[in-house]
C-alpha cells in the first residue's frame, strides 16, 4: 500500500513538469524548423536578395529607356538615325554599321 501511494504520488507530481516539457519542445521545434521558423526565414531573406536584384536590374533598364525616350522628345537627329539605320538596315554605299547594346 505504502509503494503504491508513493508510486502514484510521484506520478501525479511529475505530470505538469512532463506536459510544460512536452509543450516547450513542441513550440521550441516549429520555433526552429516551421514554416515560419529560423530556418525558413533564412530561405527567405536569399530569395529578397534575388528579387531586389532583378528589381534593381528593371529600374537600370526603365532609366536608360527614359534617357532615350527623352532624347528622342528633344529631337536628337543622332540617336533618331540610329534607330532607323538599326530598324530599316539600311546604310551608304561603302558604309559599315556598328550595332550597340545601348546608348549612354
Amino acid at each position: 500500500m505504502r509503494i503504491r501511494r508513493s508510486v502514484t504520488r510521484f506520478f501525479s507530481y511529475s505530470i505538469l513538469p512532463a506536459i510544460t516539457c512536452a509543450v516547450v519542445a513542441y513550440f521550441g521545434y516549429y520555433a526552429i524548423y516551421g514554416e515560419r521558423g529560423m530556418m525558413a526565414l533564412a530561405d527567405v531573406k536569399a530569395r529578397l536578395g534575388v528579387e531586389e536584384k532583378a528589381l534593381a536590374d528593371a529600374k537600370d533598364a526603365r532609366l536608360r529607356l527614359e534617357h532615350r525616350i527623352s532624347l528622342m522628345r528633344s529631337g536628337d537627329t543622332d540617336l533618331v538615325e540610329e534607330l532607323a539605320r538599326k530598324q530599316l538596315i539600311i546604310g551608304a554605299p561603302n558604309q559599315v554599321a556598328m550595332p550597340r547594346d545601348r546608348h549612354e
